[in-house]
This record gives structure tokens, sequence and C-alpha cells, in this order.
């Protein structure tokens, strides 16, 4: 298994990571999986894979099917591909300054699933480390969990024993507190002490106790073993795991750097050969290592920056995570975005530099990862393609820095509203900006650039409605458009939003659009300037943004003085008025009327927009085609993000029916139809039979959307066309071609009131991801289902598959997936809710019987019985004191029954006979006051709690309390 040294003694990177899959695979029995891909796998609450540990989560929360291949492994060995960028683990923005942060790494990892245990894992990895990749023995320290009295748990004294025993001297292995030596999934779920191996890289036969978990980089953790033998409940206690599992954690990177003697894991041969193929196209100074002040120019900064994130480029797209505009892809844009920035910036390298680097990564990881060298092509040309847009708008935003930066008053923080049109209308990312302010000596307004991505959100999540603050400068009053119809000013001519084609490669080109300022318009009143810095409406004589109307949003994107590259005025919103098409703009300088401006539209998000609109029309369709002809639309709404439909219905629609109109839509994407739109005159398209149209009023000449057939067809007299497809009267924009639409997912529908339905479904990615999550919550499903058939005897594994199921429950009714899967789902879920309870409460009152029987022969025909009793719950005990009441009615019942956690459960019932002298509220108040709790209840019944330290003194007080009543 010993890795081949190479010339200089040192392994390679692919000896390294081959040497410790071999050891586990060959020497110990370990089964070898294949990285999984770093898109998870049906787990909406992360970005990426981020540790090796993801892909068998469903092993650890006991919900794998057990009938799946995953449910069969006990030893698995493996090297993950992670990314850690966005999200809770986030290294982007460290990457660069330091030299050991990644945005990518490989974790090297052995797990065993309820077979071996602390013995065998940690001889394991000492004799990895120690014989197989021979590091001295004397640099290693390793940590243990030091206990943590306030839970009740001891110190891991069995993991430190396995280490003395395994040679490791005393002096060695050290306890660490919880924060740094127990591990856990989230805020429930297993967890664990976990066990860490680190490395002195200063060795020399000192002691670096002192420096192990100090921050320290002489003195860093390279290996992680969590023993994961604990589940913490909702209610934050720890309950034991029915079986023990092993999850250990290696990063490649690190490991290499100990083996190759380096203090970097940039300058190990997992990075030198990126690093030399980036000195080569640069022609500048070698990498050096240098950091902070050190590094002038940052010139080493951006050789760690491109070297790393060229990799992570690398391996998201091979996994099909491309940059793009939201979650794990709005990220990866984010580091292309940054690596180009560095390219451009500091290495002055031409446009295609990144991508050159692309065949220089497949040879350092394409070994370990062949899907790398089989996509390299692609790889590159998307690297290509989004460089190439980005750098006209990096050089126009350095441009746009420079010229605001001029203008400042010296120690001036940075507009806000100048970021935000850089974030927002050029796609910057926030720690770019930052970063290029930063080398100037300059911060951002980062309060007033906050309260505007507020106000951004708040108006994309609210809908048409939401954010409407700047109304006053968008909807013209009547006086003022009546003054533009007296002064004869022309209305907007807005058909060049239609001005857009499919391109050579299928990509959508949107056509340049240049127009006058004919009028601006704030706080009610036209004008025919506005000052830097203030919101007004922008009334031009062409445009090709669209306005929101027909129920879809309207476009976003900004505007150009001509001639003027780096000025940017933001189109927030804009709005129809009287035949005005009014642009919503912050005046980044002032604004004339007569000013001669270029337009640009957000074309990502009108893209989205045209595929939920013609998504909308092929929903009305299929509605129309499952539910029957008299379905008619009640409104809809259209954004980048889902589309929403009301429509007549009369109950709520059928799991089959969802299921059956989702197909409909399927089938006419799968055909990839032709959209066809026209304008014809209002009389003419009326006359269409199958008409859809909502009841508004529409423009005449009108436009027809018609979905696979031609408008002259659907024209003709006598067709019957429009009953076969999608027809509908729009003024919105739409593909050209279904196919784009990739796939449509129902993820809502409820009924608003009654007979009247509302659906809500997204296209494209998010519908793909809708069905990825909607699988894997089935497969939840379906394994708590199938553990509920094997009907355990134990109430506590009862209770946890009800509160599992409780939870499953919670997860499906708020998780974007399909609607029809979720009904089902829901179904299963509310019938094994009921099976739950009802297998609890039998158990209950059969252990329950079984205890007041023993307790009855125990205290045989007495007017008091007081004692304690095993009982898992407070419910338990409840029974037994009824249970022996009944059997015995002149008898009055405490019992208290102490748990593991130190709580003391106390139940109580006094005999009719007794009352009202003697009050079962009262004993058990009395009771648990001794103990250091409360209690409450009836003359008849109570029940409290306390503490086990003053146990014995409540049972002499239950005794006193009772006979002074008696």
């Amino acid at each position: 298994c010993s890795p081949h040294r190479g010339a200089a003694g040192c392994p390679s990177a692919g000896q390294v990571r081959a040497a410790f899959l071999r050891f586990f695979q060959e020497r110990h029995g370990h089964h070898r999986l294949p990285s999984a891909p770093l898109r998870p796998r049906g787990d909406p609450r992360l970005l990426f894979v981020n540790a090796g540990m993801n892909q068998f989560k469903p092993i650890f929360l006991g919900t794998v099917h057990p009938r799946s291949e995953l449910a069969q492994h006990r030893r698995v060995v493996n090297s993950q591909k992670c990314v850690r960028a966005g999200g809770k683990h986030n290294d982007l923005e460290d990457v660069g300054r330091d030299t050991y942060h990644h945005t990518f790494f490989e974790m090297l990892g052995n797990w065993s699933f309820g077979d071996y245990f602390k013995e065998e894992a940690c001889g394991m990895a000492w004799e990895l480390l120690t014989e197989v990749y021979e590091i001295p023995r004397d640099r290693l320290y390793v940590t243990y969990f030091g206990g943590d009295p306030s839970l009740g748990l001891s110190a891991d004294e069995e993991c430190r024993d396995i280490w003395l025993r395994l040679g490791v001297p005393a002096s060695h292995v050290l306890p660490f507190p919880m924060k740094d030596n127990f591990w856990e999934m989230g805020d429930t779920g297993p967890c664990g002490p976990c066990t860490e191996i680190h490395y002195d890289h200063v060795g020399g036969g000192r002691n670096a106790a002192a420096l192990v978990n100090q921050g320290s980089p002489d003195v860093v953790e390279i290996w992680n073993l969590v023993f994961m033998q604990y589940s913490r409940e909702v209610e934050g206690n720890l309950l034991p795991l029915p079986q023990h599992h092993v999850d250990t954690g290696m990063g490649l990177e690190r490991l290499v750097t100990v083996l190759q003697n380096k203090r970097s894991n940039y300058d190990t041969d997992l990075f030198t050969p990126i690093l030399d193929a980036i000195h080569k196209g640069y022609r500048g100074p070698r990498y050096q290592g240098l950091v902070g002040d050190a590094d002038v120019g940052h010139v080493n900064m951006a050789y760690r920056v491109v070297a790393d994130h060229v990799r992570t480029l690398c391996v998201c797209i091979t996994d099909g995570i491309y940059p793009g505009l939201s979650g794990a892809e709005l990220v990866l844009r984010r580091i292309l975005r940054r690596a180009v920035r560095f390219c451009a910036e500091v290495f002055h390298a031409p446009p295609g530099f990144l991508a050159s680097l692309v065949p220089t990564v497949v040879e350092v990881l394409g070994d370990a990862y062949p899907e790398l060298t089989k996509n390299a092509d692609q790889i590159m040309d998307l690297i290509n393609e989004n460089e190439a847009a980005f750098l006209s708008s990096l050089e126009r935003g350095r441009r746009i820095i420079e010229r605001t930066v001029q203008q400042m008053e010296p120690s001036a923080n940075f507009p806000a509203e100048v970021a935000w049109s850089l974030y927002g209308n050029l796609g910057f990312p926030l720690d770019l900006i930052d970063l290029m302010l930063e080398e100037k000596g300059i911060s951002l307004d980062s309060a007033a650039f906050n309260k505007l991505a507020l106000e951004d959100a708040k108006r994309k999540a609210g809908g048409p409605q939401a954010g409407r603050v700047e109304d006053t400068n968008t909807c013209l009053d009547v006086h003022s458009l009546a003054q533009l119809q007296s002064s004869n000013m022309p209305a907007t001519d807005d058909s060049p939003k239609y001005a857009y084609a499919l391109g050579q490669h299928g990509q959508y080109e949107f056509s340049p659009c240049q127009a006058t300022v004919l009028m601006l318009y704030r706080d009610q009143s036209l004008r025919k300037e506005v000052g830097a810095g203030q919101r007004c409406g922008v009334i031009l004589d062409r445009t090709n943004f669209y306005a929101e109307q027909g129920g879809q949003a309207s476009d976003q994107g900004y505007m150009i003085h001509l001639g003027q590259q780096d000025i940017l005025f933001p189109v927030e919103s804009v709005r129809l008025c009287g035949g005005y098409v009014v642009h919503e703009v912050t005046a980044v300088e002032t604004l004339r009327a007569g000013d001669q401006v270029q337009l640009f539209v957000d074309e990502a998000q009108r893209l989205a927009c045209m595929t939920n609109h013609t998504a909308t029309h092929l929903l009305n369709f299929a509605l129309r085609h499952v539910l029957g002809d008299n379905t008619e639309q009640r409104g809809s709404h259209v954004t980048a993000e889902r589309l929403r439909f009301d429509f007549d219905a009369k109950g709520p629609v059928t799991v089959e029916q969802l299921q059956q109109v989702e197909q409909v839509v399927q089938d006419v994407i799968k055909r990839n139809e032709v959209v066809h739109m026209a304008e014809v005159p209002l009389t003419l398209a009326r006359r269409v039979q199958g008409l859809r149209a909502v009841d508004e009023g529409y423009p005449d000449p009108v436009r027809i959307v018609s979905l696979g057939v031609p408008v002259e067809s659907v024209l003709t007299c006598d067709s019957e066309a429009a009953m076969q497809t999608s027809v509908e009267l729009c003024c919105g924009t739409h593909l050209l071609q279904t196919g784009a639409m990739e796939d449509l997912a129902i993820i809502s529908e409820r009924q608003l009131v009654k007979g009247i339905s509302r659906v809500i479904a997204v296209t494209g990615g998010q519908a793909k991801q809708a069905r990825e999550v909607g699988q894997c919550l089935a497969m939840e499903v379906d394994s708590v289902s199938l553990r509920m058939k094997q009907r355990s005897t134990s109430i506590p594994e009862m209770q946890n598959l009800s509160k599992e199921v409780g939870q499953l429950t919670k997860v499906v009714a708020s998780t974007a997936m399909p609607q029809w899967q979720r009904k089902e789902l829901q179904t299963i879920l509310k019938a094994l809710q009921r099976t739950a309870n009802t297998a609890i409460k039998k158990l209950e009152v059969q252990q329950a019987e079984e205890k007041a029987q023993s307790v009855l022969a125990k205290h045989c025909n007495q007017p008091v019985i007081i004692d304690t009793v095993p009982a898992d719950s407070l419910s338990i005990l409840m029974k037994v004191v009824n249970q022996l009441c009944d059997k015995s009615p002149g008898t009055s019942v405490l019992l208290l029954s102490p748990q593991a956690s130190g709580e003391v459960f106390c139940a109580c019932q006094v005999s009719k006979n007794c009352l009202p002298a003697f009050s079962a509220a009262d004993w058990a108040v009395a009771v648990c006051a001794q103990m250091e709790g409360k209690a409450g209840g009836s003359p008849v019944v109570a029940k409290g709690s306390g503490n086990a330290k003053g146990m014995q003194g409540a049972l002499n007080t239950a005794l006193e309390f009772a006979q002074s009543k008696l």
C-alpha cells in the first residue's frame, strides 16, 4: 500500500490518494465508492457537496431505503470532491489572501456503518500515517473529547486509552471541550465525540502540545475521526444510537503538503503545474508564496485565486453546475468572474487565458476523476463564453468606479446607488466591488447598499404590488397625462421589446435599442431635468423594455448615455401609463429631456420570464385538456422565478389530474413546437374557435400567440386548430420554441375560494430540482413505512418513528416538489402517524398494565400506595396510576419514576372517598417541591416532575402528606 516515492523522495498527490484508497480497500476490506457529484442530490439546504459524509446522510439518519444499494454497505472508502463557497461553509472571500484556503478540495474518508468502531478506526489511522505514509510519530498529536458536565457527558477515556495502547505518548494525547472534539450534523440528529490527529511542521524533538487547536500555522489538524454514538433529540437531550458509525475526513491537499515537506498547499504538485501554466502565459514574476503587504500588486494573491478557481470551475461544470443566476450556479458565476478579473487586471492576460489552464487541471486531476478528461472541451467553451460576457462588463465597471472616485469628496464612502448598479446590472459580485474599492482605500456605504438590497428583495418576494414605494415616479397622474397629450407628445413605441431571435447555436439574441428622453417624472410632476442620486420616471420615444402588463413582471436592466459607456442608469421597474412607457430609474448623474440613451435589458431575467409565460399558456391548455373545456382562467402572474395561475375548479385537483396536466405539458416540450406570434385585427381574432382570452380590454390590432400552429391556419374560416393547442390573445414576450422550457413542475395547488383554484409552477432547472427532491423524500417516507411495518415492541423506538414522521410531514409540506407527489406523501404520512400513535398507545397501556399488576402485588389492599416505578414517559406513569386505582378503587396512589437524564416524573390519583380533604394537586405540588420541581392537576389526578437529588426526601414527604390527610 505504500506510496511510491519520486526522485525527490516525496510521493506525488496521485500516489498519496491511491495509497489511501488501496490501504482501506485491500488491507481492511472497505468497498471503494466513486466521488458523488458536487450537486447535492435531494438536499435543498446545501448548494454544493461540502463534506465526504453528505452522500451517506440517509444511513446516519436511518432514512436509507432498506433495499437500496447504499443500505448494503458496511465499510466504505472514497475520495470526495467538495466545494465550500456560499452558504454556511463559505471560503470564497478568503481564497488568495492566505496560502491554505480553497473553494474546491478533496476529502479522503473511510466509513463504518454499524461495523467497526473506535478501536479499529484509530488503529487503521495510526497504521496508515506512521507505517504507510511514514510520518514521524513524534510529530503527531491526537486530541479526544474531554467531556461536558453540563450535558452529563463524561470524557471519552475509551478513546484516550486506545491511543495510549497504540504507543502515542501521554504528552501527545490531549483532551479538548465540545467545540473542538464533539461533532454534530445539525441541531438534531446523529452526533458524537471525535478525535483529531494534528501534525507539527517544525518537529526537531520539541513538544508542541501547547500549540494544538490554537490556530498556529506550524501545528495543523490533518485527520478527524468522528464516532457517531448519540442522537440529539428535538428537546436537546442526547440518546444513545442503536447502531454506532464511524465517519472520518482528511483533506488531501493538507496531507500532500505534509508528505511533500511543504508549508503551503499551493507549493504541492496539486497546484504547481497550474501555477507554472499561469506563469507561462503571464510572463511576469514567478509565484513566490507572498501574502499581505509583502505581496506587491497582489500578484501572488492572483496566482492563488486563479489556480484555485479554475480547479473549482472544472469540477463543477463537469458535474453539471454551470455559471448562472441563482443558488450554486450564482456562486459559480461569482467564482468565474473573480478569476477573470484577476487574469485581466493583475496578469493583463488576453481573453481565453483562464480557459487555457483547463488542460493542466485535467492533467492534474484527470486520473482520479476521468469525467474531467471527457468534458474538457465543454469546460473551456463555457468558461470562454462567460468570460467574454464579463470582460466587457468588467472594463465598464472599472471605468465607473474610477470616474465615481474622482468625483467623490475625500474620506467619503462610495455611493451605494453606483455599487447597486454594478451589482444588479453588470453582475459584479459584492466581494469583487469591495476588493476593487479596498485597493483604492475606499469603503462602501454598506447601510445604504443593504437598504437597496432589502427593497429589491421585497419587490421580488411580493410580486406585482410589492415594493411600490416609488409609485409616484412610475404611475403618471391624470394631470400629467393630459399635459403630455395636449403637447402632442407621441406615445412610446415599445415594439422593440419583441426584437429577439434564435442565434446559430440556439441561444437567444436581443437587439439593441437606442432612444431619446422625452420627459422625466418625479413627485407627480413632469420635469425636463432630474439631478444625480434621485429616483424618477423616464419617458422615452421608444423602448425594448417590457412594461408590467398581462400578468408578466416588468423587465429590469439599465440605460447609458449614448457614447458614455461608464455611466449606468439602473432601470428597476417599467410601467405603461396611457400609452407612455415609464422607466423607474436611479439617476447616477443628471438626466435631461433630449438626452440620447442606449437601453440594455437584463437578458437572463427576460428569458426566464419568456420561459414562464409560454409555460403559463401551455399550462392553461393542459388544464382545459384534463379538467374539461369549462375550465376558465381567472388570473395569472409570471416572474423570472415562477408562474402562478388561477382558474375555475369544482373542487381540488386530484393527484391523477395533476400528473396528467404535467404530462400534457411535457409532451409539448419534447416536441419542441414553434411558438407562432402575429398581430391581427381584434374582430378577426375573436372569431377563432377555442380562443383563450381573459376578461380584459385588448388593443386593436391584437397579438395572437399560438403553440405549434401558424396564426394563418388558426384564422382560417371553420378551423378547429385552436381546439387542439394553446391559442391566446397576449401582449407578453414568449419563447420561440417550447423545447427551451425543458420541464414544468406544479409545486403548489390550493383552493383560493370556493370554485377557484391556484397553481404555482416552476420550469427548467428548478423543475428538475423539485423532482429530485420529491424522489428523495419519497424514498425517506418509504423507508419509515417499512420500518413501521416491522412493529417494534419498544416504546422509545416507536416514539422516535412517530417523531420522524412528524418531521417528515413538516418537510414535505414546506419543500418545493411536485404537488401530486406532495399529496401522495401527505396521505401516506397521515396514515403512518395514526399507526404510530395507535401502536404507542397500545404499548403504553400494555406496559402500564404489567407494571400496575406488579405494584398491586407488592402493596396488597393498602389505602395508600407510594413507590418508584421505571417508566419511559410521564404518560405511561399516569396510565400505571390510573390502572392501580381502577383495580383498587379505595386506594390513593403516588408513583415516582427516575429518568436517565436526572429528571424524576411524578403522577398521583386520590380515591374519591378521600375528597375533599385529600387533594391530588396539593399532594403532587408538595412532593415535587421537595425535588425543586413543579406540578399541577385536579383534586383527583395530578402530575409533575423534579430533580433526582431530592427523590428520597420526596418519598418521605409523600407519605407524611398522605398520613396528615387520612
